[in-house]
């Protein structure tokens, strides 16, 4: 394939993606090795806490040939999901809502994401199949050992901010990533944002459990996303007042970020809010039943860490909120049947509740 063959393609994938809903594609190539080191001194760190799965596969996080052998170039795809008129700071300020991080209010992005890029691919494939060109190509999205956010800047996407998010000058940081891996040498995207971040250090002071160990460095351990997702057992208390509402998540970080003055609400139907996620009730939510809640986040991200933590989470914002009867009652009722980790949080709640402390909201700077 000559170079004009290669550049031609590289500006038919920009459409196809465009044409596919994805915001903006980048095409970069792999070096990644100064992000292995950097990924490397981190697990050293331990700030992965329980993610074990982030040192199982070695080298293939910043080696793309070693994980899909025959790779050249990563194609970057950027999709915004932020959903229109969900308030985020109006439910983080109302300690009898639930917040949920407004990613997982909608439909669970990984099978839209990687159908549509596996749409991508197929016509890559089939584009280099008419002019007698071998290529192999493989779609991720969240789904496997893939440097996402360093194969996103370097193509060009945004940079990453200190707060470890990818951030756009145009469309701020609230947007999905994916990526296709391939065989072919398409011509490579120069990165025309430099690191604008500047002095700015608010998404590291408005973090409500002081998760950032410095600029670019977020210690998971910390972190209320990994504490009320990824997290299978007990919260520490030390950090269960500090979460304040937060359920599911958290987007502290982002909605401080003054970039994001520049996002846009996402037209993407499944991305919006569903059965009231983005402004549910903390005790409406606590009364579902486990069928109730299986129904009600059927297709949602907020499904994988199952009844038992959504019920850990929404006990701990209870114990966050105002001492009303109704709430002391329900937490009553729910220690009848609960599991042991449920329990001890329904009675760290209740003790807080009954001794009439309430939380010192966290939201260290208004966001």
């Amino acid at each position: 394939m000559t170079e004009n063959n290669l550049a031609e393609l590289a500006d038919q994938i920009r459409i196809w993606g465009r044409e596919l809903g994805f915001q903006q594609i980048g095409i970069t190539d792999c070096q990644l090795e100064q992000h292995g080191e950097r990924l490397r001194a981190w697990l050293e760190a331990g700030y992965n806490g329980d993610m074990e799965w982030m040192a199982a596969h070695g080298e293939k996080r910043w080696r793309p040939d070693l994980l899909q052998p025959g790779t050249l170039r990563a194609i970057s795809a950027r999709l915004d999901y932020l959903p229109p008129d969900t308030e985020p700071v109006r439910v983080l300020k109302d300690s009898s809502k639930a917040y949920v991080s407004r990613y997982a209010t909608g439909r669970d992005y990984h099978k839209l994401i990687r159908k549509r890029l596996a749409q991508l691919a197929r016509k890559i494939d089939a584009w280099c199949d008419e002019q007698g060109i071998e290529s192999s190509g493989r779609a991720f999205t969240d789904s496997a050992p893939v440097m996402e956010r360093a194969l996103a800047e370097k193509a060009g996407l945004g940079w990453i901010g200190k707060n470890c998010m990818v951030i756009n000058s145009g469309a701020g940081s609230w947007f999905f990533l994916g990526e296709i891996y391939t065989n072919l040498a398409l011509p490579v995207d120069e990165p025309e944002e430099t690191n604008q971040c500047g002095d700015c250090s608010a998404c590291l002071k408005v973090c409500p459990t002081d998760a950032f160990v410095g600029p670019h460095q977020l210690d998971a351990r910390r972190c209320i996303s990994y504490l009320t997702i990824e997290n299978k057992g007990p919260i520490p208390e030390e950090f269960r007042e500090p979460m304040g509402n937060r359920v599911f998540g958290c987007d502290d970080c982002q909605i401080i970020c003054p970039w994001n003055k520049f996002a846009s609400p996402t037209a993407e139907k499944d991305f919006h809010p569903r059965h009231g996620l983005d402004d549910g009730e903390l005790l409406t939510l606590f009364g579902w039943s486990e069928q109730e809640f299986l129904d009600k986040t059927a297709g949602s991200a907020i499904r994988r860490i199952g009844y038992e933590r959504w019920r850990r989470n929404l006990a701990v914002a209870l114990g966050n909120g105002a001492a009303e009867p109704e709430v002391i009652a329900a937490l009553e009722r729910a220690l009848a049947d609960a599991t042991p980790l449920v329990a001890e949080h329904i009675e760290w709640a209740l003790g807080r509740l009954r001794s009439g402390r309430r939380r010192k909201r966290k939201i260290k700077r208004q966001v």
